[in-house]
């Protein structure tokens, strides 16, 4: 497995981690997000502006970026969450071959996907089957067009912007939602807990490019309010679905061709994307490595 190891999520788990990671297999983990995503969309003025207060001074956000830059012009604590940016506060990189980073966060892990396996952390690894599909009857073939390709995962903070843009212009091929748990994502639950983005609540999508198949992961985390697509609406929270699947074939869905850089999906709340590339699809840029912070729209390889 070609990596790097500069970033602490890399290294391998000490005392400190498993401290905050065991406790996790206790918690009443879909209880407890449910709950956060009622307390987001709370509307009355009192609580949601000292929400959206507090989370700003707490966490050095920069409103000047945002399309809406005053806080309390907010419906709720989840609209300021999922506020758009100014149109040019995240300048795209120029060029249809390059691949843009879907959103702001940093670069947790990357590399080949050797024999269809991935690292999450030094000593974890996981298979890309198991990533995009579950247990669903289809799931070699919904993922062989990753073996041995490349994939980039990142970490979005709650400080983090939370909408995700295509990387390069495509059309969805299949989507698929996975049920799971809620581990939090952050670096120590990543070193502790064994198959954790395998394990978790996700929504994983491919797209169709010009240069191959594009695949798109969203892990759902503790606390994580939803997840939902620009086309689809709302996919989480399930209340308890099984494996769900959605195909979309181009001569029926002309409408669903997207831009590079267009948005496609959202976060209410803060969480992990896993890009994956067929193989010889992109050649990395050198600073594009483990621990490195991007931003949407910066560039993080170049189409071959």
């Amino acid at each position: 497995m070609n990596q790097t190891t500069s970033d602490p999520s890399l290294r391998g788990p000490a005392i400190p981690d498993y401290i905050k990671a065991i406790p996790q297999y206790l918690y009443p983990q879909h209880l407890l997000s449910r709950l956060m995503g009622k307390a987001m969309r709370i509307s009355l003025p009192r609580i949601k502006d000292w929400q959206i207060r507090w989370f700003i001074r707490h966490y050095g956000v920069n409103m000047g970026e945002a399309l809406s830059p005053d806080p309390l012009s907010y419906g709720s604590f989840n609209d300021f969450f999922t506020r758009a940016l100014a149109p040019d506060a995240r300048p795209m990189a120029t060029g249809n071959d390059q691949v843009i980073s879907p959103a702001d966060g940093r670069i947790s892990a990357l590399g080949t996907i050797d024999g269809g396996g991935m690292v999450q952390a030094k000593g974890r690894e996981y298979t890309v089957t198991e990533l995009l599909s579950g247990n669903a009857l289809d799931a070699d073939a919904f993922a062989a067009p990753f073996q041995n390709g490349q994939f980039v995962t990142i970490y979005l903070s709650p400080r983090d912007y939370h909408r995700v843009h295509l990387p390069v212009a495509g059309h969805p091929h299949g989507m698929r939602y996975i049920p799971g748990r809620l581990f939090s994502v952050n670096p120590a639950t990543t070193r502790v807990i064994p198959r954790l983005f395998t394990r978790n609540e996700r929504v994983a999508m491919v797209f169709d490019t010009e240069k191959g198949p594009l695949g798109l992961v969203m892990v759902g985390a503790i606390f994580v309010g939803g997840i939902e697509t620009a086309w689809a609406g709302a996919i989480t929270p399930s209340y308890g679905q099984p494996v769900s699947l959605w195909e979309y074939d181009r001569s029926r869905h002309p409408e669903l061709s997207f831009r590079r850089g267009q948005e496609i999906a959202r976060f209410n709340m803060g969480s992990t994307i896993i890009l994956l590339f067929s193989p010889d699809m992109v050649d990395w840029v050198p600073t594009l490595r483990p621990g490195a912070q991007i931003r949407m729209g910066e560039p993080m390889g170049r189409l071959t």
